[in-house]
């Protein structure tokens, strides 16, 4: 019996593989992105939409999920903070394996709290969610940037440099500050 929610739309069923190794399935849909899928400055927009194009394959050791997912992420830009928005396929590979069963076919493994253990199979069916969050997760820029060569924010006013790439202030460092003064006064007498 299996614990994941059939009608989940990131929940595959893999019954028509079997356990036969070398059966393959390709498969095509889409689904709404789940939510919290992305990092603090870019993400996917929760409820949009995700392509996946996947293939399943029955192996020896379980079922290899290997395919793409095409989403639309959104974010600001890290040196501006001007909004963007672009589309990104990232690849997905995942073998789910076949839970370990005993002579009568009962499943024997309760879970195990190894970090590297690959995910199970649950019964028939397999959850795609971690597998694409770590994907996507992965796959986006820790400092996503508008344009490659984005200049910024100037840091005495926070104008957009882009927009004035000419942009900037008298500023005279403190420690100098009393000798500007007196070339000031030295050029006002003469």
């Amino acid at each position: 019996m299996s614990t994941l929610d059939p009608r989940s739309p990131l929940v595959l069923d893999t019954r028509e593989l079997g356990r036969r190794a070398g059966a393959m399935k390709k498969i095509q849909f889409s689904v709404e992105a789940p939510a919290d899928l992305g990092v603090a400055m870019i993400a996917v927009p929760p409820q949009s939409e995700i392509d996946f194009d996947l293939r399943l394959e029955s192996v020896s050791d379980g079922v290899l999920v290997t395919g793409t997912a095409l989403v639309t992420v959104a974010g600001e830009c890290s040196r501006c903070l001007e909004p963007l928005t672009y589309d990104t396929e990232v690849d997905l590979q995942e073998l789910f394996e076949h839970p370990e069963t005993d002579a009568r076919g009962r499943v024997t493994d309760t879970g195990s709290d190894d970090e590297d253990e690959l995910p199970k199979l649950d019964g028939d069916y397999l959850d795609l969610e971690p597998t694409l969050r770590d994907s996507v997760v992965l796959a986006l820029p820790l400092k996503p940037l508008c344009q490659p060569d984005c200049l910024g924010l100037c840091i005495e006013c926070g104008a957009n440099l882009n927009d004035e790439p000419e942009h900037q202030h008298d500023v005279v460092d403190p420690r100098w500050a009393a000798l500007a003064e007196l070339a000031t006064e030295s050029s006002e007498d003469d």
